[in-house]
């Protein structure tokens, strides 16, 4: 029997909301085994003076539970 575990993050890049997406990936595959799927959530973005400074991603990350 399986059993998949999700988690919630949210990425920030200064790039792309796409950039935003694979740093969550990239920082939750350094402490997590069986990464499977990720869906993206949400997307948005912070402005500073009519600019966006910041793209975030609200991912979730499905995977595996190895006992």
């Amino acid at each position: 029997m399986a059993v998949v575990k999700t988690i919630d993050l949210v990425g920030v890049s200064s790039e792309s909301w796409r950039h935003a997406a694979q740093e969550a990936l990239a920082e939750a595959a350094k402490t997590l085994r069986g990464i499977e799927a990720m869906e993206v959530l949400e997307t948005s973005c912070n402005v500073e003076g009519n600019e966006i400074k910041e793209y975030l991603t609200h991912v979730r990350i499905k995977f595996r539970i190895d006992r």
